[in-house]
Parts: structure tokens; C-alpha cells; sequence
């Protein structure tokens, strides 16, 4: 069972594809078939990219690697009896769990604001085509107001994408923009000529930044507040009714080993946004789930006991250090690693590269036939992918 549809999920399938699992049923859940890659989202927020070209198709990707894929979403887990409970009810039985779920953000109530939380990213583009068509119809008597609360990548790529797109649609309507943060400097954790060349990048697009403020009655008069501020497990990780006794952090996230594994339930994997690596915070960025995609596929193959295993489940290493490329809007991008950051147009087409080249592997995949000759058959009675329904509580 895959829960979720993220980037290591993606790269499972895409393993699957290329090496079938005989006598496996592999069963995909999300609650949306396209899932946006969290690199490319500055890009399609300036206007840059359209959404479709900047996510995965998981429907057909799931049908190429033989899956079935379910519109759906988890509502609660019994790891115990290896029960999901999903939101429309309905129950599924699994041998073998994965959870890339990614997280969410619970923004505060807004009297006037529009609120945007840049998470989950599934639902980001609903939310933003509603700011759009607002902004199309806002009257241009008095400056539009857009408020970023986050000092970390997402907040400062959102806001100056965001503020390019508006700009660019209408130019006779003037929009200010501000960005809060609780820290006492921007960007924590990048180069310090990377976070000289954000600011430099802020001042260009006209934004004033404020350190150690966080949200308050005056932000809330703002017109738009993209909310950017630390990743939230999602509700049924936090509320122990609801995810039975699956070990989890103090925040939530589901706190795993060097395997991948659930620390208290070895049939439950989970990587990305959702899990707490013991031993070290590893940021919530898209890199990690990456990273971890090739090691969580053999580690499944290999707790399925597929005859193709390689043998044991594979460690994963989290790199320490890794390029970041940061939009900002106006064709350039900053460039992070380590001590060293940079920015300009080259650090912009370099990301846009390696961009367009992780997702040209799904597109490809997708137009592949699986290569298993029979179907799946399941471990684990499923007579349905829609499950049986249960009136009992997982």
C-alpha cells in the first residue's frame, strides 16, 4: 500500500515499471491525480511553467507500473491489525505500508485576509487560481497587499513568485508586498553570500522584511497571506485515537530508522515530509524524499520477500549537504552549497534543467507498457481497490 502521492512514491513506481513485483498487489492512494513537484512550484506561481507541466500524473504512472490507484485519502490507521481507515470511509487491509503524505500547514482564522497555505502543495493550485481570479476583479483604487509569513525557502520563493505573477497581469494595479518572520535573519541554513543575494533580491521587488514578528491583527489587513511558516503533521498523525500505536514524534511526524522503517512497526515505511529520521532534524524539503525514493523501493521489494530481492534492506544515508537552487521570479536564481552561494540567470536555466529533467523521467515511464504479463495478485484479500466498508473503528 502507497499512501500518498509524493516524490519517493513516484520513484517507486517508476522502479516498478522497469521491474515488476509477480504476485504483488501494489495499491496507490492520493487525494488528487496530479502531484506538483515541489521544485517547480516558484516557477508555475510566477507564471513561468503551466501546472500540468510541473506535475506527475499518478494514475497513469500507477497503471504502468501495474497498480491500481485509489482518489482517497487516509483518515486513520491501525498499524496492529494493518487496517487504513480512509476519509470516505471505507476500510483497506495492507501486508506492507509506505506513508509519503507529505504535511500540512493550519494557518489562524482571518477576518480579512485571503489565506494561502503553501501546504498541502495538492491543494495549492485550487487555492491560487481562486487568488487569480480575485485579483482580476479587484478594483485598482488602492495598492494590493501580499504578506509572506516564513523567513525559509518556501515563503521567500512564494512571495516573489507570487508577487511577479500579479505584477505581470496587471501593471496598472500596484501591489506591495512584506515578509514576516520570527527568526532574527532570512534563510537560516544557506550561505551567507546566499542570504546577501536574497536580500538583494527582496529590495528589487520592493519588500520589506520584518524580523522577529510573526502573525498579528496587522498582517490580517494585508489582502493576500501566503503562509509559509514550519511544516504540521497532518491531523491523524497528531491525534493518537487516530493513528493507534504507530511512534511518532512530539510534532507528529512518524519517527523512522535508517531503513526507512516505522521504529515501532516494522511493516510501516515512511519517507519525506511525514517522518522524523531519528537522530538528526532533517529539513522538509523535497530533496530528502528524493534521496530517499531508490533506497524505500528495494527496502519494499525486500520486505515483500520478492524472489528478485537484492537481500537485505538497504541503509539510507541522508546527504549533509546539497545544491539549493532558489527562485526569484525574475529570471535569476540563487545558488546554495555548503559555505559557497551565488546567484544569477545561469543559476535560473540550471535549475530549470534539472528541473524539467527529474519530471521528463515520469513522462517517459508513463507512455512505457508494464512489463508483467499477468496481473497482480493480492497478498492480502483486496476484491476491490474501493475496499470493503467496516462500521468498526481501525
Amino acid at each position: 500500500m502507497l499512501a500518498g502521492a509524493g516524490h519517493a512514491h513516484a520513484l517507486v513506481l517508476r522502479a516498478l515499471v522497469r521491474q515488476p513485483m509477480p504476485g504483488v498487489e501494489v495499491v496507490v492512494i492520493s487525494p488528487e491525480p496530479l502531484a506538483p513537484y515541489s521544485g517547480m512550484v516558484p516557477g508555475w506561481l510566477s507564471g513561468h511553467y503551466r501546472f500540468d507541466e510541473i506535475a506527475i500524473d499518478f494514475p497513469p504512472l500507477a497503471a504502468a507500473a501495474g497498480a491500481r490507484w485509489c482518489r482517497d485519502e487516509i483518515h486513520a490507521l491501525d498499524p496492529a491489525r494493518r487496517q487504513l481507515r480512509l476519509a470516505d470511509g471505507s476500510t483497506l487491509d495492507y501486508d506492507v505500508l509506505s506513508l509519503n503524505v507529505g504535511s500540512t500547514l493550519q494557518p489562524p482564522p482571518a477576518e480579512h485576509a485571503q489565506m494561502l497555505p503553501l501546504r498541502p502543495l495538492a491543494m495549492l493550485h485550487r487555492r491560487y487560481e481562486n487568488l487569480l481570479e480575485r485579483w482580476a476583479r479587484a478594483p485598482a483604487d488602492r495598492p494590493f497587499v501580499v504578506t509572506a509569513v516564513g523567513g525559509g525557502a518556501a515563503g521567500f520563493e512564494a512571495l516573489l513568485a507570487v508577487l511577479t505573477r500579479l505584477r505581470a497581469l496587471r501593471p496598472d494595479h500596484p501591489v506591495h508586498g512584506s515578509l514576516l518572520t520570527r527568526g532574527t535573519r532570512l534563510l537560516p541554513g544557506l550561505a551567507p553570500a546566499a542570504r546577501r543575494a536574497a536580500q538583494r533580491a527582496l529590495d528589487r521587488a520592493g519588500v520589506t522584511v520584518q524580523f522577529g514578528s510573526g502573525w498579528c491583527t496587522s498582517v490580517d489587513r494585508s489582502d493576500v497571506v501566503l503562509w509559509a511558516t514550519g511544516a504540521e503533521a497532518h491531523g491523524w498523525q497528531r491525534d493518537p485515537a487516530r493513528r493507534g500505536s504507530l511512534a511518532v514524534d512530539e510534532q507528529g511526524f512518524v519517527r523512522i530508522d535508517e531503513l526507512l522503517r516505522s521504529v515501532s512497526h516494522p511493516q510501516v515505511f515512511a519517507t519525506g515530509d511525514c517522518a522524523s529520521w531519528s537522530g538528526q532534524a532533517l529539513p522538509k524539503a523535497g530533496v530528502h524524499a528524493v534521496r530517499m525514493g531508490p533506497v524505500l523501493a528495494g527496502n519494499l521489494r525486500a520486505a515483500l520477500r520478492v524472489p528478485a530481492a537484492a537481500g537485505d534492506l538497504r541503509v539510507h544515508r541522508p546527504q549533509r549537504h546539497f545544491l539549493a537552487l532558489l527562485a526569484t521570479g525574475d529570471g535569476r536564481a540563487i545558488a546554495s552549497r555548503g559555505p559557497f552561494g551565488a546567484e544569477g540567470a545561469w543559476a535560473w536555466r540550471l535549475k530549470d534543467c534539472i528541473d524539467r529533467r527529474f519530471l521528463q523521467q515520469f513522462v517517459a515511464t508513463q507512455a512505457t507498457p508494464p512489463n508483467a504479463s499477468q496481473p497482480a495478485k493480492t497478498l492480502n484479500p483486496l476484491a476491490d481497490v474501493s475496499a470493503r466498508h467496516s462500521g468498526e473503528s481501525p
